[in-house]
């Protein structure tokens, strides 16, 4: 009598427990990016979140999808983006979504802040086919105004050490003064504050390659304050690789912080 009451209460308890989602994802091979081998399982979505994974044949969802045959993975991240305008004129991002690219970092050396005017007006002179009005200033407002605009991907950015040497410098051919550094340090703070990723650098280009490395440190420096990283398009690719690895590595030593390489070949 007692093992029936508890069978009894067992499936009640499973009953209850039956949930309905937004959807569900049927019969995939999940990939989950740890590199352990691959599962067969359901995934249960409510709103943006993902809520179960497993099996999910007892439980209901408003839509249901099923990809037997197909593979489930986390979205993936391009980390070199250059959508900074595309998703103005269309925040659906058809191009990259559809690739399964759910997230877009900006700001290899450049980035859509800090701008002054003068930044703001050579910008909007140099708009192509894509005109829009610049109505933010600093790298958080850009984000807050993609989002704000709508935008089906997620977003993120470095804030570009070339775009803070521009606002302080323009394009000269100089190192900057102290005053000058202190407000590019200052400008990188604030982007830090407002979610920036780090400092990024493309110093195969001008403006980019006037800076000198004791320049990229110091700017690296407050980004590690705020647990930022720092990711570098190098100054060379082919003679001067191992040259602008070491650079690298000694921005990273030197400012303690993690350092990424864009592109990384030989």
């Amino acid at each position: 009598m007692r093992s029936i009451f508890f069978l009894l209460t067992a499936i009640c308890l499973s009953c209850s427990v039956q949930k309905n989602y937004d959807v569900i994802i049927r019969n995939g091979t999940i990939y989950d990016g740890s590199g352990k081998a691959p599962i067969q399982a359901d995934v249960a979505i409510s709103a943006d979140t993902i809520i179960a994974i497993g099996d999910l044949n007892q439980h209901s969802a408003k839509t249901e999808i099923d990809v037997d045959g197909m593979a489930v993975t986390p979205g993936f991240i391009n980390m070199l983006s250059w959508a900074t305008v595309s998703l103005i004129e269309d925040g659906r991002s058809q191009s990259d979504i559809r690739q399964g690219v759910t997230l877009e970092v900006f700001g290899e050396g450049w980035s859509m802040g800090p701008l002054n005017d003068k930044m703001k007006q050579e910008e909007k002179e140099l708009q192509g086919d894509i005109k829009y009005d610049i109505e933010w200033t600093t790298l958080g407002e850009y984000l807050d105004y993609l989002v704000e605009r709508g935008v089906s991907c997620n977003i993120a950015s470095f804030v570009g050490a070339t775009t803070v040497r521009i606002h302080e410098i323009g394009h000269e051919d100089r190192p900057p003064t102290p005053d000058e550094l202190e407000r590019m340090k200052m400008l990188v703070g604030q982007a830090m504050e407002e979610g920036a990723l780090g400092v990024g650098s493309s110093l195969i280009y001008t403006p980019a390659f006037y800076a000198k490395t004791d320049e990229l440190i110091e700017l690296s420096k407050v980004a590690a304050e705020y647990g930022g990283m720092y990711i570098s398009h190098m100054r060379s690719e082919s003679n001067h690789l191992l040259e602008a690895l070491d650079e690298l590595l000694t921005i990273a030593r030197e400012a303690n912080i993690p350092a990424e390489i864009y592109h990384l070949k030989a």
